[in-house]
């Protein structure tokens, strides 16, 4: 039986009628009112007068209610313009009474005066003034509440906000993955930014309950609402005093169109009477986060034991709502503008180098081929799932990194490297049950054959590893390579990578290389209308196979994208890798497919972009979303071509492997699954196409729209029959992108094609803001004067 079960009161109403009678001499009617671990009626005599009758749970002290009653008593003395619950005698002269429950145990009542007036969650409209009033009233109760003493008010509470990292506790209550992930970041972001600056805090007894079904305001008069009083001291505590704002504000903001505003006015109010502290006002977001924390994850857990029990549902829906709204707040941003409002200058150590500096330590000490994304480069400071802040307070919807696969600082994944970290990191010449399990999960992820791995640290070196083994195997050199095509950026990668050596600063390409057309059905020989165009495609591969043969060139390898991503996010036509990977295999050559862009479920329908095509290549690389950001990365291969590779030269990785690496690996993996987000990729990749495609109906500018999942490309044209690339307009798109908060990107040989391939996390209203914002752009009168 549950702790709740067991000790929660269950007096019916006529029990409670007869205690008034016996306790207090009181004749009353007698009316339930919601509750969350005791019982509260609402009591009403025959002349009127009006109580409230409350049974606390057995568990609790008889102490605690006696703070909360000399609580009452005090602050009605020293807060004389706002009324407080009076406590009420018994026949006999007490203000609490223990009287048996029927379950054979016992609990302590209570009788309290009932406050009349409107709660403030039940005003139709909480205006600047009535919130700025709010956080007044607060100020004068904590304020007062410093003088406030009794023993029993040091306690551990489970909602007091100290013990917010206590909610994680009841995480996995929380059904929902990606509630479950959004809980676990900003748990994490109160571990990382709150819990070292707590200890150092004011404290204070703080009423610690002040959400707005308990703050009472007097709407009677025609003229504006103002704040009366407050009820339930049950969560009464001593603890850091800028708790309380942080529990009012948190509330406060449900259902707002701004919240921040909302929480700007209160925060103002509160200052002016109780001021603020810089320290306080810096971790004040992240309290109000955790608060929410607490409170989501506190109602999944009750809800599983009181299923029937809606009062404890009552902030749940609001506060998940409001969680995803803060989401979308850059945490430096809600501190600035605390501080603003309270009219307390920012401190030096909030900014860190300026871009100035920064820029010029970068041209001093950074290679110069190193470039910086947009005009005006963007610092950014942190990242949260599918959102990047910068040092400004800007929040940016990322729409193009698609290396933080399942979310910038996925919590489960910084957990992951977090806690192997502080056990060990090593090489894989010791065994580890890290690397094993993470193969074994790895391969079974991949068809049959491919059942053997070598890890290495990014996809250039997966590739690089790759080539060795495909000509390892097969005894040959000449490589075939799609052209655009980027594979890494090592000696043996740039080789095989048309995008760099056939670009600014490249040789062109070596003898050994061979180069076929991209299989692009909006430029290239054969279009979408052509039912054999991947056939016809392939044909370059054959081809150009048969003029190496003439030459008396083996072919090593054929390397491809399943999706070609710097050559302008490509699509192949049906049968295009089949055909292809048909005419090198005849030919004794190994098939690569280089999967560091486009796998782990990226394009919705399948895990892996080869599988789209249905193939199942010889040699398989990895990287990018494989560590969400951590360097991490793989070539999976068939046991035949490792065992060629087996030629008494050892290949060794230092890092390759380690056990820190494995398990982000692994959390990757989980992530995936446990948020299905490639069924997400696949969602809400086709309602953002879909949107696409009805701006390309719309705006001209528009020649193509292409992609899987979350693999989307926008071609930019000035003339759709002549398809000369719209260069120009594509930088003017993704500045002005990036100046509405949506980081989008240009690729593609001639630069006029926006990639689009965010986190996997993406939402289907992140796919429409990205949607709306690029429409607006597209019909500014600046872009069609270029």
């Amino acid at each position: 039986m549950s702790e709740i079960d067991s000790t929660r009161p269950n007096f019916s109403d006529k029990e409670i009628r007869k205690f008034a009678k016996d306790l207090y001499g009181l004749d009353a009617s007698v009316r339930p009112l919601d509750s969350y671990s005791d019982q509260n009626f609402h009591l009403t005599s025959e002349i009127g007068e009006e109580f409230v009758f409350k049974a606390a749970h057995a568990a609790e002290q008889r102490e605690v209610l006696d703070a909360q009653n000399q609580a009452m008593k005090y602050l009605e003395t020293e807060c004389t313009s706002f009324e407080f619950p009076r406590v009420c005698r018994t026949v006999s002269g007490e203000e609490i009474v223990s009287v048996k429950t029927g379950k054979g145990g016992s609990c302590s009542v209570r009788m309290l005066t009932f406050l009349k007036g409107t709660f403030l969650a039940d005003l139709e409209s909480q205006t600047e003034d009535i919130l700025y009033s709010f956080g007044r009233f607060l100020g004068r109760m904590d304020k007062a509440l410093t003088g406030f003493y009794h023993p029993a008010v040091h306690r551990n509470l489970p909602w007091d906000l100290k013990n917010t990292l206590h909610a994680s506790r009841n995480v996995l209550h929380v059904r929902n993955p990606r509630q479950r992930s959004l809980v676990e970041h900003f748990l994490l972001q109160f571990e990382t930014f709150v819990t070292p600056v707590l200890p150092h805090l004011r404290t204070s007894v703080v009423h610690s309950d002040a959400n707005d079904h308990n703050v009472l305001v007097d709407d009677s008069d025609s003229g504006d609402a103002k704040i009366v009083g407050i009820i339930d001291f049950g969560d009464m505590v001593h603890t850091a005093t800028v708790c309380e704002l942080a529990i009012a504000v948190a509330y406060a903001m449900f259902g707002k169109k701004d919240p921040m505003e909302a929480a700007k006015q209160i925060v103002r109010g509160y200052h002016e009477v109780y001021p603020l502290r810089e320290s306080e006002l810096g971790i004040l977001f992240h309290l109000i986060c955790g608060r929410l924390c607490i409170s989501v994850t506190m109602s999944a857990h009750q809800h599983e034991l009181e299923p029937e029990n809606e009062y404890i549902m009552v902030s749940e829906r609001p506060a998940w709502a409001l969680l995803e709204r803060l989401l979308e707040v850059n945490p430096e941003r809600a501190g600035n503008e605390f501080l603003q409002v309270c009219e307390i200058p920012l401190s030096q150590k909030w900014h860190g180098l300026n871009h100035r500096e920064i820029i010029d330590l970068r041209q001093r000490l950074i290679g110069k081929s190193l470039s910086i994304s947009y005009k005006k480069p963007l610092k950014i400071i942190r990242g949260a799932l599918q959102y990047l802040y910068d040092d400004t307070g800007q929040t940016y919807l990322d729409a193009v990194n698609n290396v933080s696969h399942v979310g910038h600082c996925h919590p489960k994944v910084v957990r992951a490297a977090k806690d192997q970290m502080a056990v060990l990191n090593t090489n894989t010449r010791y065994l580890h049950d890290n690397l094993v399990t993470y193969a074994q999960r790895l391969t079974s992820k991949m068809p049959e054959p491919l059942r053997v791995c070598f890890f290495v640290c990014s996809g250039s070196e997966a590739n690089d590893l790759a080539l060795r083994l495909a000509r390892t195997h097969t005894k040959g050199r000449d490589v075939l390579v799609v052209d655009g095509a980027y594979h890494g950026t090592t000696t043996s990668d740039i080789e095989i990578s048309p995008y760099k050596f056939d670009g600014p600063g490249g040789a062109g390409a070596e003898p050994f290389i061979h180069k076929v057309p991209i299989p692009d059905l909006y430029r290239g020989a054969y279009e979408a209308t052509d039912p054999e165009a991947g056939k016809k495609y392939a044909e370059y591969v054959r081809t150009t196979i048969e003029r190496m043969q003439k030459d008396r060139k083996q072919v090593a390898a054929f390397i491809c994208e399943p999706l070609m991503g710097c050559a302008g996010q490509i699509v192949f036509p049906e049968n295009y890798l089949q055909e292809s990977f048909r005419h090198v295999r005849n030919a004794g050559g190994v098939c690569i497919a280089d999967e560091v862009q486009v796998g782990f479920g990226r394009v919705g329908s399948h895990f892996w972009g080869f599988e789209t095509q249905g193939v199942i290549p010889d040699v398989v690389t990895l990287g990018k979303p494989m560590g969400n950001g951590h360097p991490l990365a793989a070539v999976l291969t068939t046991p035949e071509i490792a065992e060629s590779f087996n030629t008494g030269m050892e290949y060794f990785n230092t890092f390759g492997g380690n056990p820190v690496s494995c398990a982000v690996g692994l959390a990757v993996l989980d992530v995936i699954e446990e948020e299905k987000l490639q069924e997400n990729a696949l969602r809400v990749g086709a309602r953002m196409k879909k949107g696409l495609e009805h701006l390309k109906a719309k705006h001209p500018l528009i020649g193509d729209v292409r992609g899987l999942g979350l693999f989307l490309g926008i071609e930019l044209v000035l003339d759709r029959e002549t398809l000369v690339p719209a260069t120009e307009q594509a930088s003017y798109v993704i500045e002005r992108m990036k100046e509405e908060g949506v980081l989008i990107s240009t690729d593609g040989p001639f630069h006029n094609v926006l990639k689009i391939k965010p986190p996997m996390v993406f939402t289907e209203a992140n796919a429409d803001l990205l949607v709306s914002t690029l429409d607006r752009i597209l019909g500014e009168d600046a872009l069609q004067d270029l």
